[in-house]
Formats: C-alpha cells, sequence, structure tokens
C-alpha cells in the first residue's frame, strides 16, 4: 500500500515550516502535502480545481488543520469535509493558536477528532508534533476508504 498523506492546512509560512520541520525531527516520512487556505484544501481532498487529476479516493492519514485561513475559515472546511460521504471519516486536527473557548467549540461540534493548540517555543511544538505522529499515523486504526 501506498504511504498515505498528511495534508497541512496552513497558510502562515512559519508555522508551516516549524510543522515541516518538526516532522523531520521526529523521523516521520509520510508526505506532506501544503495547502494555505480552505478552497485549496477542499480541491486537494475532492480532486477539484489545481488538483483535478489527483486519485480522489487516495485521502490523506490525518488533515492538520489551522482555523484562521484565508478565503475560507477552518470551521467552514472542516464542516464540507464531514458533509461529504467521501470525506466524513478522513481523521482532522485541528492545529491552531486560537485559545478561544468558543473555536474550541466549534471545532468539536463540526467533527474534529481533535484540538491542539500550538505551542510557542519549538521543544513543545516539536513534542506535540511527534505525540500527534505517533498516536494518528501510528496507532490509530483509520476507518477503511471507500465505504
Amino acid at each position: 500500500m501506498k504511504e498515505r498523506v498528511i495534508l497541512l492546512v496552513e497558510d502562515s509560512p512559519s508555522d508551516e515550516a516549524l510543522t515541516l520541520r518538526s516532522l523531520k525531527k521526529n523521523n516521520i516520512v509520510n508526505e506532506v502535502v501544503v495547502v494555505r487556505d480552505g478552497p485549496e484544501a477542499l480541491d486537494y481532498l475532492f480532486a477539484t480545481g489545481a488538483y483535478a487529476g489527483r486519485d480522489a479516493t487516495d485521502l490523506p492519514q490525518v488533515v492538520l488543520l489551522d482555523l484562521n485561513l484565508p478565503k475560507m475559515g477552518g470551521i467552514e472546511v472542516l464542516r464540507r469535509i464531514r458533509a461529504d460521504e467521501r470525506t466524513r471519516r478522513v481523521p482532522v486536527v485541528i492545529l491552531t493558536s486560537s485559545k478561544e473557548e468558543s473555536d474550541l467549540m466549534a471545532g468539536y461540534d463540526s467533527g474534529a477528532n481533535s484540538y491542539v493548540i500550538k505551542p510557542v517555543d519549538f521543544v513543545q511544538f516539536s513534542e506535540a508534533v511527534r505525540q500527534l505522529g505517533l498516536y494518528w499515523l501510528i496507532l490509530n486504526e483509520s476507518a477503511p476508504q471507500g465505504r
């Protein structure tokens, strides 16, 4: 079976670099596809727009989703992922700097599998990414695709 990708939905170049560096530091070797806004994330997942040639049945192992995105916020992206039969079971981890209770509640109410606040410190951030990778890529048993 082909190695499943991590879809990173992140508009901040510094947070993107930090996440990729943390994944590499923790020997998480899955391919990471980076998209920078909500519509691009949906295009990737549903194989439309710039990703029209992609196999839409090849879903990511996990989506790391920022909330504060241009064009379409992370909560709306999550709602659309959950509303579609093809993607409703894809694990989505909200990875955000927001500590707002309303964002936390909206994330879980919309179907997030997990809500992680990005630590400011690189060592703490790297540890959070290590634990995310361990759980979502190794320990978690994903739902079968296409059912």
